[in-house]
Parts: structure tokens; C-alpha cells; sequence
């Protein structure tokens, strides 16, 4: 008689991508890779309770990619998502004079647009 040793599957090796103290932060990244296709999951993201019994980067939430073949690709868009954006130039209202930081396009003391046009 032949007897056949059946083993369970070995669980898909993952790999952890990035930290960070904020939830928000993973699950933005979480949700921009899987908009790429790319397969991943959070950890510790119930873990803040316990901060204090355990050291707090321990406590941090995890993101964790599912195929580690993915990790170079993850990364980039990882970086180039974290990267700080390019402030825009401020601008002089042509209605008051006043100097508006980029950011805006209305200016805050006559309501001219960026433009020059009064708005509504």
C-alpha cells in the first residue's frame, strides 16, 4: 500500500513596504497600490491602545505587500506619493495689489480671481 503525506500549502511569503505613526497615511498608500493592481494588506492598525505596554513603533500601522515581487514598483509609487508637492508661486492681485500665496486662487481681500476678474 502507497501512502501519500499530504502537506498543507505554505502561506504566500509577504513583505512589509512602510510604516508610519498615521493610519490615514497607510490607508491612502493601501488604497493607491491597489488602485495599481497591487495586492496588500494593513497590520497593528488596532494596536494604538496597547502604546505605552509595548514600544510605541511597534504599535505603528504596517503596510504589507502580498507578493513580494511588487515591492520595487510599490515602493516608487510610495515615494513619489509621500513626495511634498512643488508650492506654488504667489501672485499680486491686479484688483488690491495685495501678495496671495500660491495655494490660493481668490485673493483674500477683495475677492479678485487670480486672473484679475472680480469673482461673483
Amino acid at each position: 500500500m502507497l501512502v501519500v503525506e499530504v502537506r498543507p500549502a505554505k502561506p504566500a511569503p509577504v513583505r512589509k513596504i512602510h510604516t508610519s505613526p498615521s493610519l490615514v497615511e497607510i490607508a491612502h498608500l493601501r488604497n493607491l497600490l491597489e488602485a495599481e493592481g497591487i495586492a496588500c494588506q494593513i497590520r497593528n492598525d488596532r494596536l494604538a491602545g496597547v502604546v505605552g505596554e509595548i514600544p510605541f513603533v511597534e504599535c505603528w500601522p504596517e503596510l504589507w505587500l502580498h507578493r513580494p515581487g511588487d515591492a520595487l514598483r510599490a515602493r516608487g509609487l510610495i515615494e513619489l506619493a509621500l513626495r511634498p508637492s512643488a508650492a506654488a508661486e504667489s501672485w499680486t492681485c491686479r484688483g488690491c495689489g495685495e501678495c496671495i500665496e500660491g495655494q490660493f486662487a481668490t485673493c483674500w481681500n477683495c475677492g479678485a480671481d487670480d486672473d484679475g476678474r472680480a469673482a461673483p
